[in-house]
C-alpha cells in the first residue's frame, strides 16, 4: 500500500489519537480468527503499514526511505508506548513543542478594530457557567454513546454537528433567561428579589432561588429579631414551645413587616407557597433547640397574627381568593374530626411497587395515571400504614350579631381547621380567623344554578377566641383617660341612667334597670364550687304602647354584643339549640341558638309572653347555670350561654289588673319569674298634664328627627332650652328632669365596654346585717300579701345589682351607697309589682330601708320612685 502524501506532517501526537481511537473501536468488535489482532493498526487506511515499503534506488528514493524508516521507528515506539507506557524523555520529545503551521486562526474572521473591555471576575464566573450548564444540557439530550463512535458515517457527523447548532441557536436566543437562572443560582438579595422577574406572584415564589432567598431571610428574622430591650423575641418563643411541646409557633404580622416588608407582602399574596416555606424554616429553628423534635411533631406550623386589614364575610369578593385575610363571626357548627390525607402512598397491583409519596391539597385529589415501574394503569391501592394523614374539622362561622346591617341576614362562611387548629371553637363563640380564602367545586351548587358555580372556603391558618371585644371599635389611649376622668365625677350614676334612651320620656325605673344589666355584675366560679351568674336579667310588662320595644330596640345598638329574638318567631331550640344533620359528612352537629350566640353579651327577648310553655321551660337553665345541656341524637354535650336576658312581655287581656297579684296578671310560672333580678311593672295611666309635656317632648323629637329639617343652629338650641324648661316644670310617670352633660351615646358604649373589661369590684366591709335583716322582712310580707314567692335568688340579686353600681363608678370595691341604691332597686320592684290594696301597707314597711342617710346625698332615681308610689298609695287611701 502506498503512504499518504499527508503522512510526513502528522505529528506524533496525531497518530497516538488515532491509534487510541483504533483500540477502542477494537475494543467494542467481537474477537474472531479473521481480526487483525496482530496488526496494532488493524485496517484502517491512515494508518502506516507493519513495516517498510521498498523502493528504486536513486538518492531521492534514498532519502523518503530514510523519512519513512524515521516515521515508522516513530510507529514503533508509540506502539511500545501504548503498551509499556509513554516516555516523556525520549529522543523525539522536542517534536511536541514546535508549532503546527495549520494551528493559526483565520485573518478574515477576526475584528480588531473593536474596542472590547476586559471581563470582571464575577462576569466571566457566570458565562462560564451558563457554557457548562449548555454543554450538560447538550451532553444528556444526545445519546453520547453511539453518538461519539460513528467515525465512519458523514452523514452521522454532519447530523451530530447539525443538532448543536441548533441547540446553540435556541440557547443564544434564551440568553437572558439562562443568565438570570445563573444569577439565582447563586444568592439573591431582599432588593431583587422584590423585582418580580414572573408572570405572577406565585409562578415566582415557587421558583427555587427565590424560595432558597425567602427561606434565608425568614430563618434570619426568627433567630435576630429583637424586642426594645434587645431580647429575641421568637428565640423564646421557640423554647417555649418546646417546653410545651406544641406544634404551632405564632409569628406577628406587624413584626414581619417591619423587618422584612417583602416577605409580608409575599405572605399576604401568595399565602399558601409562603406558609410552606415557613413551615420548612420554623422545624429547622426548632431543630437547633431541641435536635430530636421530630419524633414528637414531624412539623411545625407557623400561625400568622395581627393582619392589619380586617374583613366582614360579606366584603370578601373574588379578588380576595387565594390571599391572606382576617375575618370574625360566631361559630353556629361544628362537624366532628376526621383524618385528611396529607402524604399519599399507593402500591401497584401488577408489579408490588410503591409509589409516592404524593403530597394531598385541601381541594385537588390526587390521582396517579401509571405506575413508573411496569407502566401499567392500575389499580392502585392506598398504602394505609405508609399514608400521612392529619386532623380535619370543618366550622360554620356567622357574621357576629352587631355587624350585621339592619334588614339584613347574617351571612356564613365554611371555615376549615387542621392539625392543631381542631376544636379551638365551639358553637357560640365569637372567634377572630386569619386563613386562606378558598374556592371549591361544589357539584351540588353546580346543579342548582344550572352553570359553573365555585363555592368559597376559609382555609384557617390561625383562630383566636374574641372575649368581650366591642366589634365596632377598640379602645385608645384617649378614650380611657376620657372615661377615668368622667368616672369621677360624683353624680356620673345619675347621669349614666339618664343617658339611657335619651328619646324615651320618663320610665327611670326601667332606663335604671336597663343600665344595670348592661354593666351587669361580677360572676363568681371558683373550683369546687358551682358556679353563680353575674349577669342580671330584667322583665319589663306593662300596656302597650310604653316604649317597651324600644327600650330593646336602643340595647341591641348599644351593647357590644346584643342578639334579638320574638316570643312568636323562637322557638325552643331557636332559643337553645339544635341538632342538624351535615348534609356534606351526614353526621349530626349542634347548631345554637340565641341564646348561644349571645354569650358573654345580652338577649332581647319581645312578646316574652307568647311563647308557649315547653319553649319558656327550655330556658331555665340558661337563665340561671348560664349553660345548656344537649342530649339529642347521640351528642350530648353542654353549651355556654353567659348571657343577661331583657324580656318584654305584655299582660294578659293587654292591660295591667292592679286589683289582682302580679304572677295572675302575666301567664308565666313562678320558676321563671324567680329567675328575674327586676321587675318592671309599666302602666299607662291618664294625667293630662303629664300627657301634655308627653306629647310636647315626641312633637319636639319627630321635628329634630326629621331628615328635611333644616334649622339653624340658633333654632336648635332655642328648642332644646324651651324643651329643657317643659321637662323641668314636673315629672309624673317616672319622668325625670333633664340632667345637665348627659354622656354621649358613643362615649357611653365606650363606658359600658371598658367598665365590663377592666372593672371587677368585690365585696368589701358592707352593711350584712342590713341587707340579712331586708330579706328576711321580703320573705315575710311576700306571704303575707300572697304575691310571687322571695327566694334566696332575690339576695343574690342584691349583690349583682350593688356590683353593677359599682362597675358604674369605675370603682374596685363595692361600698354601702352602693348596697343602698340596690336594696331601692330591688324594693321598688317588689313594691311595684303588688296589687294597690297591699302597697300602702309595704310601701310604709320599707321605708325605713330607702330613706337617705345623713350624708350619703342625692336620692337614686329607684328610691324617687318608690317615694312617689308611696304619696301615690297614700293618696289613693
Amino acid at each position: 500500500m502506498d503512504s499518504s502524501p499527508l503522512r510526513p506532517s502528522m505529528s506524533s501526537a496525531n497518530r497516538g489519537v488515532a491509534s487510541g481511537r483504533n483500540r477502542r473501536k477494537r475494543s467494542r468488535e467481537p474477537e474472531d480468527d479473521n481480526a487483525g489482532a496482530s496488526s496494532p493498526a488493524g485496517d484502517i487506511r491512515s494508518s502506516p503499514p507493519a513495516y517498510p515499503i521498498q523502493h528504486g534506488g536513486d538518492d531521492d528514493d534514498d532519502v523518503e526511505e530514510d523519512v519513512e524508516l524515521a516515521l515508522d521507528i516513530d510507529d514503533a515506539d508509540e506502539m511500545a508506548e501504548d503498551e509499556d507506557g509513554i516516555d516523556l524523555f525520549a529522543n523525539n520529545f522536542e517534536r511536541d513543542y514546535k508549532p503546527r503551521e495549520d494551528d493559526r486562526y483565520d485573518d478574515r474572521d477576526i475584528d480588531d478594530e473593536g474596542d472590547y473591555g476586559d471581563l470582571d471576575v464575577a462576569e466571566r464566573r457566570r458565562l462560564e457557567a451558563r457554557l457548562n450548564r449548555r454543554d450538560r444540557e447538550l451532553a444528556r439530550q444526545r445519546r453520547m454513546p453511539a453518538a461519539f463512535l460513528q467515525d465512519e458515517d458523514d452523514e452521522g457527523d454532519l447530523d451530530l454537528t447539525a443538532q448543536p447548532r441548533r441547540r446553540r441557536h435556541h440557547y443564544d436566543e434564551d440568553e437572558d433567561e439562562d443568565m438570570q437562572d445563573d444569577i439565582m443560582e447563586e444568592e439573591l438579595s431582599l432588593e431583587t428579589l422584590q423585582d418580580v422577574k414572573a408572570s405572577s406572584l406565585v409562578e415566582w415564589v415557587s421558583q427555587h432561588a427565590v424560595q432558597r432567598t425567602i427561606k434565608r431571610e425568614f430563618k434570619a428574622f426568627l433567630t435576630e429579631y429583637t424586642d426594645e430591650h434587645g431580647v429575641s423575641v421568637y428565640g423564646s418563643h421557640i423554647r417555649t414551645l418546646g417546653e410545651v411541646n406544641a406544634e404551632s409557633l405564632e409569628v406577628s404580622y406587624d413584626h414581619l413587616s417591619s423587618s422584612k416588608a417583602i416577605l409580608a407582602y409575599f405572605l399576604a399574596n401568595a399565602p399558601g407557597e409562603m406558609l410552606k416555606l415557613f413551615d420548612e424554616v420554623a422545624m429547622e429553628a426548632t431543630l437547633l433547640h431541641y435536635p430530636d423534635y421530630e419524633r414528637i411533631h414531624s412539623e411545625i406550623h407557623v400561625r400568622i397574627s395581627d393582619l392589619p386589614v380586617h374583613y366582614t364575610l360579606r366584603q370578601l369578593r373574588q379578588t380576595h381568593l387565594n390571599c391572606l385575610v382576617r375575618v370574625s363571626g360566631v361559630v353556629t357548627r361544628r362537624s366532628g374530626v376526621f383524618p385528611q390525607l396529607k402524604y399519599v402512598m399507593f402500591d401497584c397491583n401488577k408489579c408490588g411497587t410503591r409509589l409516592g409519596p404524593f403530597q394531598q391539597e385541601s381541594n385537588v385529589e390526587v390521582k396517579i395515571s401509571y405506575c413508573q415501574n411496569c407502566q401499567s394503569r392500575g389499580p392502585f391501592n392506598l398504602n394505609s400504614e405508609k399514608t400521612v394523614y392529619r386532623n380535619y374539622q370543618k366550622l360554620t362561622l356567622q357574621e357576629s350579631p352587631g355587624t350585621v346591617p339592619a334588614g339584613r341576614l347574617p351571612r356564613h362562611r365554611e371555615v376549615i381547621l387542621l392539625w392543631d387548629l381542631i376544636d379551638k371553637a365551639k358553637p357560640g363563640e365569637e372567634i377572630e380567623v386569619t386563613g386562606v380564602y378558598r374556592n371549591n367545586y361544589d357539584a351540588q351548587l353546580n346543579n342548582k344554578n344550572g352553570f359553573p358555580v365555585f363555592a368559597t372556603i376559609l382555609e384557617a391558618n390561625n383562630v383566636v377566641k374574641s372575649h368581650d371585644q366591642l366589634a365596632g371599635f377598640r379602645l385608645t389611649e384617649e378614650d380611657e383617660q376620657e372615661i377615668r376622668a368622667l368616672s369621677r365625677d360624683p353624680q356620673i350614676v345619675d347621669k349614666i341612667i339618664h343617658s339611657v334612651a335619651p328619646s324615651i320620656y320618663g320610665h327611670t325605673d326601667i332606663k335604671t334597670a336597663v343600665a344595670l344589666s348592661l354593666f351587669g355584675g361580677v360572676a363568681k366560679d371558683r373550683q369546687g364550687k358551682h358556679h353563680i351568674r353575674g349577669d342580671i336579667n330584667v322583665l319589663l310588662l306593662g300596656d302597650p304602647g310604653t316604649a317597651k320595644s324600644q327600650v330593646l330596640k336602643y340595647v341591641e345598638k348599644t351593647a357590644h354584643r346584643a342578639v334579638f329574638a320574638t316570643g312568636q318567631g323562637a322557638s325552643a331550640v331557636g332559643l337553645t339549640a339544635s341538632v342538624r344533620k351535615d348534609p356534606l359528612t351526614s353526621e349530626w352537629t349542634l347548631e345554637g341558638g340565641a341564646l348561644v350566640l349571645a354569650d358573654r353579651g345580652t338577649c332581647l327577648i319581645d312578646e316574652f309572653d307568647k311563647m308557649n310553655d315547653q319553649d319558656r321551660t327550655s330556658i331555665h337553665e340558661a337563665m340561671e347555670q348560664q349553660t345548656i345541656s344537649i342530649s339529642k341524637a347521640g351528642i350530648v354535650t353542654t353549651l355556654q350561654a353567659r348571657c343577661g336576658i331583657i324580656a318584654a312581655a305584655n299582660p294578659i287581656g293587654g292591660r295591667y289588673n292592679s286589683t289582682i297579684p302580679f304572677s295572675q296578671n302575666v301567664e308565666l310560672t313562678e320558676p321563671i319569674l324567680s329567675r328575674f333580678d327586676i321587675l318592671c311593672v309599666v302602666r299607662d295611666t291618664v294625667d293630662p298634664a303629664e300627657d301634655e309635656r308627653l306629647a310636647r317632648f315626641v312633637v319636639g323629637s319627630h321635628g329634630r328627627s326629621h331628615p328635611a329639617s333644616q334649622a339653624t343652629d340658633e333654632n336648635q338650641a332655642t328648642m332644646e332650652m324651651e324643651h329643657d324648661s317643659d321637662v323641668r316644670a314636673g315629672a309624673v310617670n317616672g319622668g325625670e328632669p333633664k340632667q345637665e352633660g348627659e354622656i354621649a351615646q358613643e362615649l357611653l358604649r365606650k363606658y359600658i365596654l371598658y367598665a365590663r373589661e377592666r372593672c371587677s369590684p368585690k365585696l368589701y366591709n358592707i352593711d350584712e346585717e342590713k341587707v340579712s335583716k331586708l330579706f328576711a322582712d321580703m320573705r315575710r310580707e311576700s306571704l303575707a300579701t300572697g304575691a310571687y314567692p322571695i327566694t334566696i335568688r332575690h339576695l343574690e340579686a342584691i349583690m349583682r345589682i350593688s356590683e353593677a353600681f359599682c362597675r358604674m363608678r369605675l370603682s374596685d370595691y363595692v361600698s354601702s351607697q352602693d348596697v343602698d341604691r340596690a336594696i331601692a332597686v330591688t324594693i321598688d320592684s317588689f313594691v311595684g309589682s303588688q296589687k294597690v290594696s297591699c302597697k300602702k301597707a309595704l310601701a310604709r314597711a320599707f321605708a325605713k330601708y330607702t330613706l337617705a342617710r345623713p350624708g350619703q346625698g342625692k336620692k337614686t332615681g329607684a328610691g324617687r320612685n318608690l317615694e312617689r308610689g308611696n304619696r301615690t298609695a297614700a293618696a289613693m287611701a
